[in-house]
């Protein structure tokens, strides 16, 4: 992603990256960089952000309902509980990414996030704790990995997540809020800034 800057429809910066799709706009102004504590929706990132792998984010972007469909909104819950004829269903359904590996994966990873909250209280509490310190960040869309990235993607390895490498993890921060890398003059990145400041970090307390 480039460090510059385009206007939008409403004559106001924001990252380039947002000009290359149609569909990246309402995303970048609206979702990307918020923060979230919502264990589906973390979930849910995870899951697509593996799929992507290979890929470009348009594909899944234009796919995420279907792939929301498909997978019961990412009730880990359920998938959980999912079967080889699930598989099988998957692997023809034209409205998603029809990898076999991939769609193994996000069951596989259901599985591994139902014991996680055993442990933890919630995905939430447990991936905050690598949010890094924000004055220690690269400049915003410089890197594709980081400490952080690295450690969250190495400790999820451990407990038997697949299709969780640094990059993957690291664009999945990005996006979640674990840190703020809409760059500086996009006129997000101070509504981001804000949503930060406010949000309650899950597990504090835990």
């Amino acid at each position: 992603m480039s460090t510059a800057t385009i206007l939008g429809p409403d004559g106001k910066s924001r990252c380039r990256w947002c000009a290359a799709a149609p569909e990246f706009l309402a995303y970048h102004d609206a979702e990307w960089g918020f923060p979230v504590n919502d264990d589906r929706r973390l979930f849910e990132k995870l899951s697509l952000e593996g799929f992507q792998s290979g890929l470009s984010w348009r594909t899944i972007l234009a796919k995420r309902e279907n792939f929301r469909v498909a997978f019961h909104d990412f009730d880990f819950g359920r998938i959980a509980r999912f079967t080889e004829h699930d598989v099988r269903r998957l692997l023809k359904d034209e409205g998603i990414v029809r990898h076999h590996g991939k769609i193994e994966a996000v069951i596989h990873n259901a599985r591994q996030a139902r014991e996680l909250i055993k442990r933890e209280g919630s995905l939430a509490a447990f991936v905050w704790r690598y949010e890094p310190d924000a004055k220690r960040l690269a400049k915003p869309q410089t890197v594709s990995t980081s400490a952080e990235a690295s450690a969250l993607s190495k400790d999820l390895k451990k407990l038997g997540w697949k299709f969780v490498g640094p990059t993957t993890v690291y664009a999945f921060m990005q996006a979640m809020g674990l840190i703020n890398d809409h760059v500086e003059g996009c006129v997000i990145r101070a509504k981001v800034e804000r949503a930060r400041k406010s949000f309650r970090r899950p597990g504090l307390t835990i």
